[in-house]
């Protein structure tokens, strides 16, 4: 059974910057790619990052050039730094990890997920 388990988030202002780390556990698979989601108060969960085993990273637009994914060599550990952080970052951000190809964007094509970690930012 495989475990992520995401910790880091917090209460930051704006400007200010956080980092999130999801450490996985209990692994059978070879993961394929790692991503961090997150959901804010009645929307829909949204795509923010991914990275592959590859090595190659993906961003939505509302977070490029403010967040880093990465990963350790194995895809152990997957961390987000944010960087300059909005009210509008503020959201529930989930760990993700898929063990075969589909869309990075797609919540459905992520097998596994962490319970989340709350990071709100004031304004």
């Amino acid at each position: 059974q495989v475990q992520l388990a995401e910790s880091g988030g917090g209460l930051v202002q704006a400007g200010g910057s956080l980092r999130l780390s999801c450490a996985a556990s209990g692994r059978t698979f070879r993961t394929y790619a790692m991503a961090w989601f997150r959901q804010a108060p009645g929307k829909q969960r949204e795509f923010v990052a991914s990275i592959s085993s590859g090595g190659s990273t993906n961003y939505a637009d509302s977070v490029k050039g403010r967040f880093i994914i990465s990963t350790d060599n194995g895809m152990n550990t997957v961390s987000l730094q944010m960087n300059s952080l909005k009210p509008e970052d503020t959201a529930v951000y989930y760990c993700a990890a898929r063990n075969a190809p589909g869309s990075i964007y797609w919540v459905g094509s992520y097998g596994y997920w962490g319970q989340g970690t709350q990071v709100t930012v004031s304004s």
